[in-house]
């Protein structure tokens, strides 16, 4: 991150999925080629989905990445987030200190229960809604408040919390450093579109680009009379020591 160095390229086409999974094949290629482990990934929007954020904290991996969270209200009630969860009792609490709960009564009927996409719903009681003081800043259109929550909402919270720190401020200000790559690709480079076809072939073509960068970072750090070995070994020491092993 400090010198901006290109360890591992992969190109995909414009599809998030795409995309996604080119950024879990990549770290496991860096760490048996250069044995560097990331300890966190500053993506955007795109990568913020629950198996994305799941993915990278069984991992050890701290997701600098804002949360894909379309569970905001616009109507200025309250949102998913301002209810407590309460994992021993696997149920929300409101402010009013009330519960919404997935099940209320053992019942035998399949069509209860997770709607297999990994979607679990919360609901509080009607009767406790429509006695409620503050049914108009929780549910003021609905007869009753109920609370989505996906499987992986605990790693969700993980990234919001992250996202509440100094430092996932710094790693958005990083973050700049990696996209600026991309300007000397376009415009020095003058890599604005790939000239070969098919998704292998523009792969293919990144993998020349990218070590043709790194000797440009390298070559600015580099004074003049010193050969590119010797610079290596003062500025990239995990590249060289992985060259002798």
């Amino acid at each position: 991150m400090d010198y901006s160095v290109i360890v591992d390229v992969e190109a995909k086409t414009s599809i998030r999925q795409a995309e996604v999974g080119s950024v879990r094949a990549m770290p496991g290629r860096v760490k048996d080629t250069f044995n560097l482990h990331p300890e966190r990934i500053i993506e955007d929007t795109a990568y913020g989905s629950g198996p994305m954020l799941g993915w990278l904290v069984d991992r050890k991996i701290a997701p600098h990445i804002p949360v894909i969270d379309k569970a905001g209200r616009t109507d200025g009630t309250w949102n998913g987030t301002d209810f407590d969860w309460d994992p021993a009792n696997d149920q929300y609490v409101c402010s009013e200190d009330q519960s919404l709960k997935q099940f209320r009564r053992n019942c035998s009927d399949p069509n209860w229960g997770p709607d297999g996409k990994g979607v679990a719903k919360y609901r509080a009681l009607k009767l406790t809604c429509q006695a409620c003081p503050s049914k108009a800043k929780c549910c003021l259109n609905a007869d009753f408040r109920s609370i989505t929550r996906e499987e992986h909402e605990g790693t969700r919270q993980v990234a919001r919390d992250i996202a509440k720190t100094k430092q996932y401020v710094i790693s958005m200000r990083l973050r700049k450093k990696v996209e600026m790559l991309f300007a000397p690709l376009k415009r020095i480079l003058g890599r604005r579109r790939p000239r070969l076809r098919g998704p292998c072939c523009a792969n293919d073509e990144f993998h020349l680009v990218a070590p043709a960068q790194n000797l440009r970072k390298l070559a600015k750090h580099c004074p003049s009379g010193y050969w590119p070995g010797q610079c290596t070994r003062g500025i990239f020491p995990e590249l060289q020591q992985t060259r002798k092993a």
